[in-house]
């Protein structure tokens, strides 16, 4: 194997990059980093890149988890794509200095701006405005593929400075936590018991308990439980109930599950 990409996704905006960006490039496997098993065997690497969403504006723990497995694997070239709904901020910055502590250097790193999937905020736009950003996605990723092709090293992208200044030490209180903020989930009456949420969710957070999910403080707050339940029955706060649920319309669930 020459090349690789792995990636971590909830509604499958992280996958979907993932994919076109293989197919830009050409014999590129896609590889998740939630299904990734310590241990695997050690695998060739000449390019490798890390497609991924921002989290509470930073890198995802199980991202910067995987870095420990990504440096036995020791690519040539390294480069990183954060999925994010406008608000990057320091993510890629951060994620440069996570590598370079695992003696990797990130060669470079891009945004890509796709609908969001964080349900307690509201909805991810009309159809016509997501489909404005898949339009944009997909001709930046043309523009990601033909520099990684040239193995160009370049600056990783930032977000406006009031991003960097307001929303970084955000994540750093907030992510200590992230595993315990599950607690505002809930299913209500329109369940039926179908088990998805438990099925699709990366971190095996969720159990059921008298046929009603249970979410176990293991949270990465990706929202795929929410956002892939057939029956719009699982609830975050007050206000989802509300608000249209969203997953990039060309990932099927089936290739969310593949390997679960």
């Amino acid at each position: 194997m020459s090349k690789a990409i792995f990636y971590y996704t909830g509604s499958g905006n992280s996958l979907w990059v993932a994919r076109n960006l293989a197919k830009e490039l050409g014999d590129t496997e896609l590889i998740s980093i939630a299904d990734w098993k310590k241990g695997n065997p050690k695998i060739d690497l000449d390019t490798a890149g890390l497609v991924f969403p921002v989290h509470m504006w930073g890198v995802p723990p199980p991202v910067i988890k995987f870095t420990d497995e990504l440096k036995a694997l020791q690519p040539k070239y390294l480069f990183a794509v954060g999925v994010n709904a406008g608000a990057l901020a320091n993510t890629l910055v951060q994620l440069k200095g996570v590598l370079k502590k695992a003696g990797l250097a990130l060669n470079s790193g891009f945004s890509i701006i796709m609908p969001t999937n964080y349900a307690p905020w509201g909805g991810p736009g009309t159809k016509e405005e997501q489909q404005r950003r898949f339009d944009a996605a997909g001709a930046k990723i043309k523009q990601i593929a033909a520099y990684i092709k040239a193995k160009e090293t370049r600056p990783v992208e930032k977000g406006p400075l009031w991003q960097r200044i307001v929303f970084t030490p955000i994540y750093h209180l907030a992510t200590p936590n992230l595993a315990k903020m599950d607690r505002s989930f809930r299913a209500d009456e329109k369940c039926n018991k179908c088990g998805i949420c438990a099925k699709v969710c990366p971190a095996q957070n969720i159990t059921f308990n008298d046929g009603k999910p249970v979410w176990n403080h293991k949270c990465e707050q990706c929202y795929a439980c929410l956002q892939w339940c057939p029956q719009e029955a699982i609830q975050y706060g007050k206000n989802t109930i509300k608000y249209p649920r969203y997953h990039q319309p060309d990932i099927q669930l089936k290739d969310v599950l593949k390997n679960r």
